[in-house]
């Protein structure tokens, strides 16, 4: 199962690595305007509909990425059926198909169907069609259905497989939608206690995108609450109106960018300048705008422990601003830009505190996150597998450059006997320097075949799983490897 998240892990990093764009568009946008969101400047409106347009598409761009990142050979026919897969359940799921299957029947807000459109379909149409493109795709139909064959298939059947799925979470969807509400209506009496729970199962949420139920509950006017609507409407009271919101901005200014500043420390040493360009930028986006999907989806997956630690800080964060009755809020989300934006809002209470709160809460953060990364090696970016057994004669290995004149397909016949041969191959990858290689039967691995090859070394993280240190220019080996399998 962790191995399958680890994998899950490195293909979301896909669509994760634009994030930090977008957020950084939006923020220098909505500071241009921060009222209007555009409808008062030209160029805050370009700048905030460029970023929201990979926003507000997250959902769709995990389906794709996903499904090409999980397939086997990374193929675009996967990323083309993790698209078909997308669009399948959000349609058929929709309010309006929904209402149609209805008969023309009213579809209530609290079913949660105008929120289908989430991170977690998204990921889950991205896992379904890397199955079944891994499944079919290279599946021979009769001759009269030649056309359809192989790869063609697997969008089909990709559609007909969500049209399952869909069936499923018509019935499942709104039960755990409106069981969230109701949780959301419970945590309300708790007062502080409850703004705890709830910034623990808002982080704990995102994943599944089901967050979205929880924040209509408390920000806005669904059981009359309404924290982020009164907040900027003046009709507020002070030192409780914001009270699910201040306790946020010291995680998301702060902490985050403490998590991101300890995986940059703990990377690999040959990994620190990768993982630097997409934790430095993740966290500008969360501390200027409050964007923390960059951050979050970088390790959600590949440590998933740190990740129920990050709820559990941020529900700690949002109880002690509450016994201290310090509030803020924002129109975004918790970032620098709408903290100064608040600061001019006469409901906002003591938002000093929540700067103090976050200078702890970076500390706190690159502490536990160093601590636990390196206690228990943890694979967040820049500690990927392909690292694994890092010594510094593979290190030289890894930088060996083979020469223009290398008869790369030679090599790569080479290799895939020594692997046993394309049948006993079940998946192929690289990465910067190395082919990462899944067998069906590891007796059949032959490694000084492989090794006579022009390979560096051989590494077997696992029973069935081998690295074959090529060099920097593994890719032309890989390509020439994917020609014959």
């Amino acid at each position: 199962m962790m191995k399958y998240l680890q994998r899950l892990g490195r293909a979301i990093m896909q669509p994760v690595a634009v994030l930090p764009l977008a957020g950084l568009l939006l923020g220098i946008g909505y500071w241009i305007d921060p009222s209007g969101w555009g409808a008062n400047s030209a160029i805050a409106a370009f700048l905030i509909k460029a970023g929201g347009a990979i926003i507000d598409n997250l959902p769709i761009l995990f389906a794709v990425g996903i499904a090409y990142g999980m397939s086997k050979d990374g193929n675009g026919a996967a990323a083309l059926s993790g698209l078909v897969a997308f669009l399948t359940v959000t349609t058929l799921l929709s309010e309006a198909t929904v209402g149609m299957l209805r008969g023309g029947a009213e579809v209530l807000t609290e079913e949660g169907f105008g929120k289908i459109n989430n991170a977690f379909i998204g990921i889950l149409s991205g896992l379904v069609a890397a199955a079944c493109y891994d499944r079919f795709h290279q599946t021979k139909l009769p001759d009269a259905l030649a056309f359809f064959s192989g790869r063609r298939l697997t969008p089909i059947v990709t559609s007909f497989i969500m049209i399952l799925v869909s069936g499923i979470l018509y019935f499942v969807w709104p039960k755990i939608y409106g069981g969230l509400v109701t949780a959301g209506n419970w945590m309300v009496e708790r007062g502080a206690v409850g703004a705890g729970l709830f910034g623990f199962f808002n982080r704990l949420l995102i994943p599944a995108g089901l967050h979205h139920a929880l924040n209509a509950v408390f920000w806005f006017d669904t059981i009359g609450i309404g924290d982020l609507t009164h907040f900027f409407d003046g009709t507020g009271t002070v030192g409780v109106t914001g009270m699910y919101m201040g306790g946020f901005f010291p995680i998301m200014m702060f902490g985050l960018p403490g998590a991101a500043l300890a995986m940059y420390h703990a990377a690999k040493p040959e990994k620190k300048k990768t993982a630097y360009g997409l934790l430095l930028s993740a966290s500008l986006a969360s501390f200027l705008v409050g964007l923390t999907e960059p951050i979050e989806f970088a390790f959600m997956f590949l440590a998933p422990g740190l990740y129920f630690i990050h709820a559990l800080l941020t529900g700690v964060s949002l109880l002690i601003a509450n016994l201290f009755h310090a509030t803020s809020g924002f129109g975004f989300s918790a970032g620098a830009i709408d903290f100064i934006l608040s600061l001019k809002n006469p409901v906002a209470n003591k938002p000093w505190i929540l700067i103090l709160m976050g200078l702890v809460f970076f500390a706190v953060y690159y502490v536990l996150f160093r601590f636990f990364i390196t206690k228990f090696n943890l694979k967040t970016p820049g500690r990927e597998d392909d690292d694994l057994a890092y010594t510094e004669e593979k290190g030289e290995a890894d930088k060996k450059v083979l020469s223009k004149a290398t008869d790369f397909n030679r090599m790569a016949k080479t290799i895939v006997q020594g692997l046993g041969g394309k049948e006993n191959i079940d998946r192929l990858d690289y990465c910067s320097t190395r082919l990462r290689v899944e067998v069906k039967d590891d007796a059949k691995v032959n490694e000084q075949q492989i090794k006579s090859a022009g390979a560096s070394g051989i590494m077997k993280p696992g029973k069935n799983a081998l690295q074959v240190i090529i060099g920097q220019q593994v890719q032309f080996v890989y390509d020439e490897i994917q020609k014959m399998i």
